[in-house]
């Protein structure tokens, strides 16, 4: 997703940065500037710590971020739209669209259902069980229900990709955090019951649902 939406000397805003991991992937993209939004005040901290002084972080609402109009090249979001309501995701797209110039780009990486005509019981079920494992309301959508978010704030998709379901994977795991950290998360699991219990519900409903799940990345531009 970095990669497509073209980060060199770009000013890049990213909503909900959290730990501030993809801030230094943005980073090392050598954009013009970067500024982070995020409502938490504890990842607000974690992402200054991880950026310093090449960017900046603030505290706001990803559907309210206090930011200029057309003050932006490129606005992203990473796993964060998916955990908003269907009004929420639309205010949030409707937020990056005022604060894109024209021409500049909005990229997402969320958790897509599949496909798109995948029956309604169907991801009633899946949204249901997503948020008795996580403890959180997620709600995916189809990826032609993603384009419909995105083009209905007046935004064209450009690109639209996807990856397998693998989130808890152990490869997944090992590749996105190292084998250091990957042992620390596995000792936490062995001595904390809660926790693996948790963690294993949340891969138990990754695994039933694989066929109907899958990461998506889209790129829409500002007209």
């Amino acid at each position: 997703m970095l990669s497509d939406a073209t980060l060199a000397g770009a000013d890049v805003v990213e909503l909900a940065p959290g730990l501030g991991k993809t801030a230094l992937s943005i980073l090392d993209r050598a954009p013009a500037s970067y500024t982070g939004v995020e409502f938490d005040d504890d990842a607000v901290a974690l992402t200054r710590a991880a950026v310093g002084e090449r960017g900046r972080v603030i505290s706001g609402e990803a559907a309210d971020t206090g930011l200029p109009d057309a003050s932006a090249d490129v606005v992203l979001g990473e796993a964060m739209l998916t955990m908003q309501s269907d009004a929420h995701k639309a205010k949030i797209a409707s937020e990056a669209y005022r604060m894109l110039r024209p021409g500049g780009r909005y990229a997402i990486h969320e958790l897509a259902l599949r496909p798109d005509g995948l029956n309604d019981d169907v991801k009633t079920e899946i949204r249901r069980a997503l948020a008795q494992s996580i403890k959180i309301n997620a709600r995916p959508l189809t990826a032609a229900e993603w384009q419909q978010l995105l083009t209905g704030v007046g935004f064209r998709v450009d690109a639209v990709s996807f990856a397998p379901m693998a989130l808890l994977e152990p490869r997944r795991v090992i590749a996105d955090e190292g084998l250091l950290r990957t042992m620390r998360f596995v000792s936490n699991l062995v001595l904390r019951p809660d926790a693996r219990a948790r963690v294993l519900g949340m891969r138990a409903t990754f695994s039933k649902y694989r066929d109907h799940m899958a990461a998506i990345e889209i790129i829409a531009t500002k007209s």
